[in-house]
């Protein structure tokens, strides 16, 4: 394993590294896995959910390796992509080209923070999607204030931010019934989708969560 780049601040430790054994690059936090640029379907699934309806306008909570980002920008009919990123030190990695950049791209915007700062900050009826992907879900988390992400305070923000018709998606590395609860009394529905992936030789199952805001929910 050979370290590429690393980075300390308040909330602990990212580092960029590069695995020997199959030649991915892996991104961790504090000590724990958050994904690496080898199995990346699930993230490209957080875009397509957005990408099923009228996906002009889409926040995305996590830049991460930036493939969530990348499917998003394939598609001509989105026209603006904000991302929510709270650890400066990956935004300059993209910017200085240790990962590949999604951020030169005009319709691109960074907003350096936490994800529930920028979400609350947005207007009201202004999305067509949110996706968040910015930890292993809810049961196994990056950074121990993110829990709130998953719970029905947060997710009724996101839901008033998102126009009729618009999706939210969650991303996580395990199933939740509390999690699709909660999308669900939100929501009115949850539509849970399993992603079968090999990881470093193992076959697991991400899940990609999805609530869609109905007319006049905001």
């Amino acid at each position: 394993m050979s370290e590429v780049a690393r980075a300390v601040s308040e909330r602990g430790e990212l580092v960029l590294r590069r695995r020997e054994v199959d030649g991915a690059l892996e991104l961790r936090a504090n000590g724990v896995f958050v994904m690496d640029d080898r199995e990346t379907s699930s993230e490209e699934l957080l875009a397509n959910a957005a990408l099923s309806g009228n996906p002009d306008r889409v926040l995305v909570g996590g830049l991460g390796l930036g493939y969530t980002v990348r499917a998003l920008l394939a598609d001509v009919r989105v026209g603006e992509v904000v991302v929510a990123e709270i650890e400066p030190a990956l935004v300059q990695w993209m910017r200085d080209g240790l990962l590949p950049s999604v951020l030169d791209d005009p319709r691109v915007t960074v907003a350096v923070g936490d994800v529930r700062e920028v979400v609350t900050g947005q207007a009201d009826a202004s999305y067509d999607g949110i996706l968040l992907d910015v930890d292993n879900g809810p049961d196994f988390l990056v950074y121990d204030a993110n829990s709130v992400i998953y719970r029905t305070g947060f997710l009724q923000v996101c839901r008033d931010k998102l126009r009729a018709g618009g999706v939210l998606t969650v991303w996580s590395s395990s199933a939740s019934p509390e999690l699709e609860g909660a999308i669900g009394n939100v929501f009115g529905g949850c539509v849970v989708s399993p992603v079968p992936v090999e990881l470093q030789g193992r076959d697991e199952t991400y899940y990609v969560y999805q609530g869609t805001a109905q007319s006049g929910s905001s």
